[in-house]
């Protein structure tokens, strides 16, 4: 275990998190302008990224790596190179590359939490988490897909309040059985 979070723990957080970003696109339908400059926001990118870089730079000084330790070192200097690298060559879509990195890292400590545990709505929470994993994967290999959803879901107000509402329906049920079951 790198992170220690108990299933209830990444619950609570999993579910405020939906709960969170379904009330906020539900009460603000106009906040769907601002996402859509999202994917080509160099700002957003910058700093998304930068969380990425100390989330990661924090796992490779930390993780138990075997027979692979001899690679800490080499790993740990050329993580700040590459992050250097990134911002000066990846201009487009850097927000959604970066996005799409910190959904593959938020996934780990989801998973972590809900092994070997017996309750079968842990299942929840590990859906929840392969969802961002599939979404990372998308989004940092194919980075216009992000921008081709956002633009889909903003289309109408009826769409990006369903999606919101559904992300607040399921944060709601993963918080009700952190605080019930886990």
């Amino acid at each position: 275990m790198i992170y220690h979070l108990s299933l209830h723990t990444a619950g609570i957080i999993a579910g405020a998190f939906l709960v969170l970003i379904g009330l906020h696109g539900l009460l603000r339908p106009h906040f769907a302008s601002v996402v859509q400059r999202f994917p080509r926001s160099h700002v957003a990118g910058v700093v998304l990224l930068t969380i990425c870089l100390v989330w990661t730079f924090w796992l490779l000084a930390t993780i138990q790596m075997g027979e692979f330790s001899a690679f800490r070192r080499p790993l740990l200097i050329g993580l700040p190179i590459g992050y250097g690298l990134a911002l000066r060559f990846v201009d487009e879509f850097l927000a959604v590359r970066a996005l799409g990195i910190l959904c593959l890292l938020a996934a780990e400590p989801l998973l972590d939490a809900a092994f070997l545990r017996y309750e079968s709505s842990r299942l929840l929470v590990t859906a929840f988490a392969y969802a961002l994993i599939v979404a990372g994967l998308f989004w940092v290999a194919i980075p216009y897909v992000l921008r081709d959803q956002i633009n889909w879901s903003a289309g109408s107000v009826f769409r990006w309040r369903c999606l919101h509402v559904v992300a607040l329906i399921y944060g709601g049920v993963v918080l009700a059985f952190a605080f019930t079951q886990y």
